[in-house]
């Protein structure tokens, strides 16, 4: 027997096929909406992580920022007190050298040289004084220059010959200007580098 289907079959099968591709279309939406949803809340909860990190990172960079400048800060001091320091161990090393040169020019003064000032001049001394000949100028820079543990290089600025009276008797003397630099003898350079 055959069976004839006057039944619109091809209608009722179009409209199971619009029914489920609208059917599936929605499930894809719906699919795609959450994945979409998942996703941007993945990337949301990343940008909250990294911008922590980043509010973090700025407090962190603020307090070495903070720190830096009082290392500035301290260095500054550090150097301001190094140079107190050495003024001071300055100071400390030529506190006694007015000392030493007077007592080195007490030695090394020949007879018959007088002297009227001396002025020390940063590493220089300026002496001035009379003598009764040039010899004893002669003398004394040979003294100044080869004896003189506190003082080297005697250099002769000025000697004038003049006369002058002594107890009444006129004598021939002669004003001078030497020029002496000073210098620290070795076995005195080294503690003063200590203190």
């Amino acid at each position: 027997m055959i069976l004839i289907n006057l039944l619109p079959h091809r209608e009722a099968a179009r409209k199971r096929r619009k029914e489920q591709f609208f059917t599936h279309l929605g499930a894809s939406a719906l699919l795609g909406g959450l994945i979409g949803g998942a996703v941007f809340t993945w990337y949301q909860g990343q940008i909250a992580t990294q911008q922590e990190r980043n509010q973090f990172l700025q407090s962190e960079i603020s307090k070495l920022d903070a720190e830096i400048k009082d290392i500035a800060t301290l260095q500054q001091q550090i150097t301001s007190l190094r140079a107190r320091q050495a003024a001071v161990e300055n100071l400390q090393a030529n506190r006694n050298l007015p000392v030493h040169l007077l007592e080195e020019l007490v030695v090394q003064i020949p007879d018959g040289v007088f002297l009227n000032t001396m002025r020390q001049e940063g590493g220089n001394v300026l002496l001035t004084g009379v003598a009764q000949s040039q010899e004893r100028v002669s003398e004394l820079l040979r003294n100044l220059g080869t004896k003189s543990q506190w003082l080297s290089r005697p250099e002769l600025v000025e000697i004038v010959a003049s006369s002058s009276s002594v107890a009444g008797q006129p004598r021939r003397v002669a004003n001078f200007t030497v020029r002496v630099s000073v210098k620290r003898p070795v076995t005195e350079a080294a503690p003063a580098g200590k203190v």
